[in-house]
């Protein structure tokens, strides 16, 4: 097999790991989709895009030819999660880690010098939740659609401690936005929006991980929680006639 096939199977093998399609990869590097496919189907593109790639892969090009590479991380364990929470430095590293941030970032933004963020750093390696090369380079393990254990210790975290945290403003600054609806809709209308909320949780995947590639100065955290479900306020329930 040619070097550059090598590099073709590398980039496929990446793309469908991370869930990203020919057509996000086209507009993540500004060319049309007949220019990907032909790009990723006969081999010959230049240094210059192939850097592209690779910068929205978020790898360098020794990754694409690592033999036997294990497949990215889409959720963790019960254990890696439970070891996260029970030190919540962890979870903020991978956290960071997880939206692309690097060494001198973490250690410019975070009270947390060097030392410190390596020794944190090595414990995530060892929960193999990051590849971690001594001094500062960080390879995250886990794929674009990764996402945490339903019910799992991160999720019970978010709730008890993330939640009420987050809803306790009043929501009034640029860029905020607030809607509580209750209605009762037909079992096809359910669906219908748990389709848009899919999608519209994909969008600011999207973004997040185009705008990764802006400096950091240029972006500012931000939190979107999305939810629906069959549900009746108790205070409400306990009114209902019985049978009702």
């Amino acid at each position: 097999m040619t070097n550059s096939a090598i590099l073709v199977r590398g980039i496929k093998a990446r793309l469908k790991v991370q869930g990203i399609s020919y057509t996000e990869l086209a507009t993540l590097i500004g060319v049309s989709v007949p220019t990907v496919k032909r790009d990723l189907s006969r081999g010959k593109f230049s240094l210059e895009r192939l850097d592209q790639i690779c910068e929205v892969l978020g790898v360098g090009v020794a990754d694409l030819v690592i033999p036997d590479e294990p497949v990215a991380l889409t959720m963790l364990t019960n254990a890696q999660e439970q070891a996260l929470v029970a030190e919540p430095k962890l979870l903020l590293l991978t956290y960071l880690v997880v939206n692309d941030w690097k060494f001198d970032q973490i250690v410019n933004a975070f009270n947390l010098n060097a030392s410190q963020l390596i020794h944190f750093l090595l414990k995530l390696d060892k929960l193999r939740i990051v590849d971690f090369k001594p001094p500062s380079r960080i390879r995250k393990l886990t794929a674009r659609n990764f996402t945490w254990r339903k019910e799992g210790p991160v999720h019970r975290y978010f709730v008890d401690r993330v939640v009420p945290e987050f809803f306790d403003a009043s929501f009034e600054k640029e860029g905020d936005e607030f809607q509580f609806m209750g209605g009762t809709l037909s079992k096809s209308s359910l669906l219908r929006m748990q389709a848009s909320l899919i999608r519209l949780a994909s969008e600011f995947e999207q973004f997040a991980r185009h705008d990764a590639k802006l400096p950091l100065e240029q972006r500012h955290g931000c939190t979107a929680i999305l939810a629906l479900r069959s549900w009746e306020f108790s205070e409400f329930s306990r009114l209902r006639r019985k049978g009702r």
